[in-house]
């Protein structure tokens, strides 16, 4: 039998063993500044045929395989999650080093809203759901609804792939420290063999 050890309690003190240690506050302004030290990739979460609705997320993740699962966390205030409820389905595209413009473009809340939302950026309807695909993402996924959880101001959106694909193979747009980061990446031999 393994044993399992205990969890150790962390001195939140400043200095000591161990290096910087400094508490801040739960929540705010600190508690951003700390989850902003997770380096994330950047998408765009877009839903809806005939009047599409899109915006820029860096809380996506992968969930299962088998089957397939992704999850994304979206502000319940957001059109795009009022959009998501109405249709039953999604897009997620995952931006390129070369897409700033496009994940700027879906986080500026002056953009244009409604049957123009779209006008401004290429893009291409997923096979199976219809949702806006950003066109040259790095990759695709085209999800039916599966569940939706409460996730304090955000809601939990749960994905079933339906398909998915790849784009051109660059670098990831990645958001760190409150920025984007557009360094190309070293994209390994296995990435370029499915594109």
């Amino acid at each position: 039998m393994t044993e399992v050890a205990e969890p150790r309690l962390v001195s939140t003190g400043v200095g000591g063993e161990g290096g910087n240690r400094r508490a801040g506050v739960a929540g705010g302004k600190a508690l951003r500044s700390v989850l902003g030290k997770f380096a994330t990739g950047i998408t765009v979460v877009a839903a809806g045929r005939d009047a599409p609705c899109g915006m820029t997320a860096n809380s996506f993740t992968s969930v299962s395989i088998l089957p397939p699962l992704i999850l994304v966390c979206i502000n319940r205030r957001a059109a795009v999650y009022q959009a998501i409820l109405e249709s039953g389905s999604f897009a997620v595209s995952v931006l390129s080093c070369y897409q700033e413009n496009v994940a700027r473009y879906f986080a500026d809340h002056s953009r244009p809203r409604g049957p123009a939302e779209f006008n401004a950026v290429d893009w291409f309807p997923s096979p199976s759901t219809g949702s806006p695909v950003i066109e040259d993402a790095l990759a695709w996924l085209d999800c039916d609804l599966a569940a939706c959880y409460d996730g304090g101001d955000h809601v939990i959106v749960l994905g079933s792939v339906q398909a998915s694909g790849c784009g051109p193979v660059h670098g990831a747009l990645l958001f760190f420290g409150g920025g984007f980061h557009r360094q190309e990446l070293a994209v390994p031999a296995a990435l370029r063999e499915t594109a």
